[in-house]
């Protein structure tokens, strides 16, 4: 199995040292950059892990670069270090969902600890957006007509009334509704009530 994945973006060349150094030994796979604009070209935006980055550094900042990422739909975690122990930045960061907001020199035991909690929170993102691009694999894989037909049947509409409703007959309802289940991989109703919900509840992958 792979070293979990830490990010590190820091303008400061003895911190990025001195935390590549630790985090390293901790057992994580670390990847370090200096500025905000190096770790967007990196093409790691929509990679499994963490991020650290530092609040203030020139150019692009981190709340510039967690709003860039936020833009990107990337699911990285990010853990914010800061020398000036800013709060309102700090408050800021939080909104836009930021994982945690730790300020230098950062203890090494607090930020192993936010790491971790961070890669759950990764692990559990992707998770989460894996299952719901499956579940719309499936769900864009019915036909018009089948999409009608299951839309009607989560509504609670017995087949004569689905029929009745499309102006088909009822074996064909029947029809329709066995390739709902099958394409949608669900064996009752509830079952496929709590995945259509389980999709619609939040926004598309």
């Amino acid at each position: 199995m792979n070293a979990p994945r830490v990010f590190l973006v820091d303008d400061q060349p003895a911190v990025l040292k001195a935390l590549t150094r630790l985090l390293t030994a901790a057992g994580y796979t670390v990847q370090a950059y200096h500025t905000a604009q190096a770790f967007l070209d990196s093409g790691n935006a929509g990679a499994e892990g963490c991020l650290v980055l530092d609040m203030s550094m020139p150019a692009m900042s981190g709340l510039a670069l967690q709003q860039a990422l936020a833009q990107r739909a990337s699911l990285l975690p990010v853990i914010f270090l800061t020398g000036h122990g800013n709060l309102d930045s700090g408050i800021q960061a939080m909104k836009l969902g930021a994982a945690d907001f730790l300020t230098k020199p950062v203890d090494d035991a607090r930020l192993i600890a936010a790491i971790e909690q961070a890669l759950a929170r990764n692990r559990a993102l992707r998770a989460d957006h894996t299952e719901r691009a499956d579940l719309a694999a499936r769900l864009h894989s019915l036909t018009p007509r089948e999409e009608e037909v299951m839309n009607l049947v989560i509504e609670g509409l017995l087949n004569k009334q689905i029929a009745a409703a499309l102006g088909t007959v009822e074996k064909t309802v029947k029809v329709h509704r066995a390739r709902v289940m099958t394409k949608m991989q669900v064996r009752s109703v509830t079952a496929l009530v709590r995945l259509v919900d389980r999709l619609r509840a939040g926004a598309p992958p």
